[in-house]
């Protein structure tokens, strides 16, 4: 029996206010945890059992998201819903852009692909019966 209950990807950002503001008011995800207080570098994301983690560390250093490495790494997140068609109109409906509208890839896993403010590319779906 595993102990296991959930695992939240780490994403290095470019501005920490910007990020969370993306995932607060486009993708319905709560602020859990933003730190140090007064200058903030540091925050915790979540919207049910998912949740991720996104930190600023230097000006110099920046986001690096999967596809600009290999074209063959396009997510940096796969978030598995029950029912991505509901979450999609969700988010179409909140002005969100889509990398990837709603559709079935050829993993015949249905869903839909979107980057968020520093284009880490989160793919949201569940795989076909």
């Amino acid at each position: 029996m595993s102990n296991l209950v959930s695992v939240s990807p780490f994403f290095i950002v470019a501005d920490i206010k910007t990020s969370v503001a993306f995932y607060v008011s486009k993708l319905g995800f709560q602020l859990l945890h933003m730190g140090p207080e007064g200058d903030p570098y540091w925050a915790m994301v979540g919207r049910g059992p998912v949740s991720i983690m996104l930190k600023a560390i230097a000006d110099d250093i920046k986001p690096v998201p999967n596809h600009t490495r290999h074209e063959w790494a396009p997510w940096d997140a796969f978030v598995s819903v029950t029912d991505p068609d509901a979450l999609f109109e969700e988010y179409r409906t909140a002005g969100v852009i889509f990398s990837r509208p709603i559709h079935d890839n050829t993993d015949n896993i249905r869903g839909f692909e979107l980057a968020d403010a520093d284009g880490y590319r989160l793919f949201f779906g569940r795989p076909n019966a």
